[in-house]
């Protein structure tokens, strides 16, 4: 990719809103259907980007912490308008999904709902724990394929995805650690030590916010809401249900924001409606201190995302190419999706009904089973508990 955007032509930033726009409203399904919906637009309908540069776009968000599928919409827009393109198309890519979560979350987190809005949501959050599982079992082929052939990655590798799982289900906040010390341990492993003359260290200032942030996080408040947020921008490799744990042990034990079972709608709303699983925190920032607090949540979740680009766009190819950084992914990437998986360990303690884990049964056989879509069962699951609240069911 080249370190300035180039197209052969100048894009208008009101085809940008639009086109980014669309995306944003009709984009469920998660990062392969966002993933999709960009390749169509810029490779084959429009032919702003040729197919390798879409590649090499996915391969280098893929190296970035955050979102990466926003992050991909926000280089595709880099590329066609520069800065003021990759903020047009990031913003419109974005909002869309997150005026439909909170509007959703006004309903789902009233001090009052109806009787069918509290066993729909119900439902919904007993087949969070599957979704989950399936995230992780989709992602597990690639990355496995990656080392095959090499004993000595292989079981690594399978050291790493232990670490995630456990630290996910029992260690809540220190999980980021485990991922952290999973990626150093495999740099070192390939004796790949140092970063890349230009490539990590144009991250630094990025480094320097949470520090700054996390002095008052302490005092609760929207100071605490700002560092939460902050970290699930900022450190969901993987995807966003890495940082899940984490989300749900400060909302739910640290910071009381919501209960268990309103963590689990949250996490649902997040997968039934378009864009990313990071706008979870939007739900989390509602519950904390109202519209403008999933405002706020969702600003700061997503300004990590916007930043990385903007500042590594003209570096990615060297950040990609850099030993150190695919060592260092080489260990995180799979206690990431150890995690991914042992999250549906912690969520599953969530439940608070015996007719739920029937439903999280059926969705696990849904999703793995039969190889069926991830917003078809998280509504089917959510009809299954209005019918169960109608009959009779707790909720």
């Amino acid at each position: 990719m080249a370190d300035t955007p180039v197209t052969d032509e100048r894009v208008g930033l009101i085809t940008i809103a639009r086109a980014w726009t669309r995306i944003g409203c009709t984009g469920f399904g998660g990062p392969p259907a966002h993933i999709a919906l960009l390749r169509r637009l810029c490779v084959a309908d429009r032919k702003w980007l040729t197919a390798e540069e879409f590649e090499q776009g996915i391969a280098v968000c893929n190296l970035l912490p955050g979102p990466a599928s926003t992050q991909l919409a926000i280089l595709c827009s880099w590329k066609l308008r520069g800065t003021l393109g990759a903020l047009v198309g990031g913003v419109c890519f974005i909002v869309p999904g997150l005026v439909a979560i909170l509007a959703l979350s006004v309903l789902f987190l009233a001090g009052h709902p109806p009787l069918w809005v509290r066993g729909a949501a119900a439902g919904a959050g007993a087949a969070v724990p599957a979704v989950a599982v399936h995230a992780a079992a989709s992602l597990l082929p690639a990355s496995w394929s990656r080392i095959a052939g090499d004993r000595a990655a292989q079981r690594r590798w399978l050291v790493y995805f232990v670490a995630g799982v456990v630290a996910s289900a029992l260690l809540g906040p220190f999980l980021v650690l485990v991922l952290l010390a999973c990626g150093v341990a495999e740099a070192a492993a390939r004796r790949a030590w140092r970063p890349p003359a230009g490539g990590l260290g144009v991250l630094w200032p990025l480094g320097v916010v949470p520090a700054g942030v996390a002095s008052v996080a302490a005092a609760g408040g929207l100071g605490a809401l700002t560092w939460v947020a902050l970290r699930v921008g900022a450190l969901s490799y993987g995807g966003g249900f890495v940082i899940i744990p984490l989300m749900q042990h400060d909302a739910v034990h640290t910071y009381h924001w919501m209960t268990g079972v309103q963590f689990l709608d949250a996490v649902a709303l997040g997968q039934m409606t378009p864009g990313p699983v990071v706008q979870t925190i939007a739900v989390v920032g509602y519950a904390a201190a109202g519209v403008g607090g999933g405002l706020l949540a969702a600003l700061v979740a997503f300004a990590p995302s916007f930043g990385f680009v903007l500042l590594a766009a003209p570096r990615l190819e060297r950040l990609r190419a850099s030993s150190a950084v695919n060592g260092f992914l080489g260990g995180a990437g799979p206690a990431a999706l150890g995690a991914i998986a042992g999250s549906g360990i912690s969520l599953t303690r969530a439940l608070a009904h015996g007719w739920q884990f029937g439903v999280t049964a059926a969705a696990l056989v849904w999703l793995l089973g039969l190889r069926r879509g991830v917003v078809v069962a998280l509504v089917g699951a959510g009809v299954l508990g209005v019918v169960a609240v109608l009959v009779g069911a707790p909720v």
